[in-house]
């Protein structure tokens, strides 16, 4: 593969950046080791990541198929769902009245910035021959802030939906109970995301195609155990990594109140998918069936790693400037990038960890790529909404990228 990528070298830029695409494409399916991982995957990476399902201006219609369960005695079966649940229905807001939507924002005031500028290392774009003036660079974090915040919803949609399915198929009475408010938490989260893109920052980028073969695949799978898998700890997990990193970055009060009350919403989700995983995935799998997971666990970890490489951005202002692999450089070595990736798995991995799916045996498969780092941490049953935020408000940005 080096060889190849050295010859690909040579080629006239566009031709380079075409094949860089499918490359990466090849490398990360070179990741897949297990055959029904790969069975799970292979469809939706191929409407998402060739096809570009998610690019093509129309709805997509995705087949569902899943097992609703129903049960006509309602027992009171899981005390901390139902715990769970009454925190759920104490912490509900109204997105339209609540959030301070008076605050005029500017996304290019260099004064009150959405997201700051050391965010991205504009001395490697330097080096790259690219020099931005301060309005371009306020312009371009503008794009950047949009792309992050674009991709938030297009997530939450995905969550929506998923929560949803998850509400149907869980076994859990108490789970039903609690499912249900998060459902409409769901729904406040996209309303309240599209209105600040819509009306604050006035701009919308289309779903990112790692982004976009995730959520294929858990709408069409048809195992409950998969759903919760994938929404409530791999998507909801690393979103509140993302969350909780942007409250921390930006300065901007509409924007950092919105988060600070999605935050606390995701936290309740995440605890949600572990309770119900736990015992599932300790104890009611088989061996293979276990393995699957934890496989399937690490391939979109990968995935959702690759989601935040923004190319997007890169089309709408390098395309043409830039080779697809300078600005993979680029993303991967800012300052805001490594951080969003650092607080994301930092929030995944002891998840994982807690229901089952870290064992001895993918531990080298999470060092190799070196998120082994987080193994340790917190799981989302130990912490509550509250104390993240007091957590996230303990550190100031500027430390942050100083450590």
């Amino acid at each position: 593969m080096f060889e190849l990528r050295r010859i690909v070298n040579i080629l006239p830029l566009k031709v380079r950046n075409q094949v860089d695409a499918y490359l990466e494409m090849i490398d990360l399916a070179r990741e897949v080791k297990n055959p029904r991982v790969m069975m799970a995957l292979g469809p939706a990476g191929v409407r998402g990541l060739l096809l570009k399902r998610g690019k093509q201006g129309r709805p997509t219609k995705f087949p569902s198929s899943h097992r609703a369960y129903f049960d006509w005695s309602y027992p009171a079966d899981h005390p901390e769902m139902a715990e769970l649940y009454e925190r759920a229905k104490g912490g509900q807001w109204d997105g339209a009245t609540y959030l301070p939507w008076n605050i005029d924002v500017d996304p290019q005031n260099p004064e009150v910035p959405i997201m700051p500028e050391q965010f991205l290392s504009f001395d490697q774009l330097e080096q790259y021959g690219v020099k931005l003036n301060q309005r371009e660079r306020c312009a371009f974090m503008h794009s950047m802030a949009a792309w992050m915040l674009s991709q938030f919803l297009h997530g939450e949609q995905g969550a929506l939906m998923a929560a949803a399915q998850v509400t149907e198929a869980v076994q859990f009475f108490d789970g039903k109970l609690y499912g249900a408010t998060q459902v409409v938490d769901e729904g406040r989260h996209v309303e309240v995301f599209h209105r600040y893109l819509d009306t604050k920052l006035e701009k919308l980028y289309q779903i990112n195609d790692n982004l976009f073969v995730i959520i294929d695949a858990l709408m069409e799978d048809s195992r409950w155990d998969m759903k919760f898998l994938g929404m409530q700890i791999m998507v909801e997990g690393l979103a509140l990594g993302a969350f909780g990193t942007l409250y921390q970055l930006t300065h901007e009060p509409l924007l950092k109140e919105l988060l600070k009350m999605v935050i606390q919403d995701e936290a309740r989700h995440v605890h949600y998918g572990v309770l119900a995983l736990r015992e599932h995935i300790r104890h009611h799998l088989t061996e293979r069936e276990r393995r699957e997971r934890e496989d399937w666990a690490f391939e979109v970890a990968l995935l959702m790693r690759n989601r935040f490489m923004s190319y997007e951005v890169y089309e709408e202002w390098f395309e043409g400037t830039l080779s697809r692999e300078q600005w993979r450089h680029l993303v991967v070595t800012s300052p805001g990038f490594e951080l969003f990736r650092q607080v994301m798995f930092r929030r995944l991995v002891p998840n994982l960890r807690e229901i089952g799916l870290l064992t001895p045996r993918i531990q080298s498969a999470y060092e190799r790529v070196g998120l082994m780092k987080y193994f340790n941490g917190q799981a989302a049953d130990q912490l509550t909404g509250d104390q993240l935020i007091a957590d996230l408000d303990a550190h100031a940005a500027s430390e942050m990228f100083a450590a």
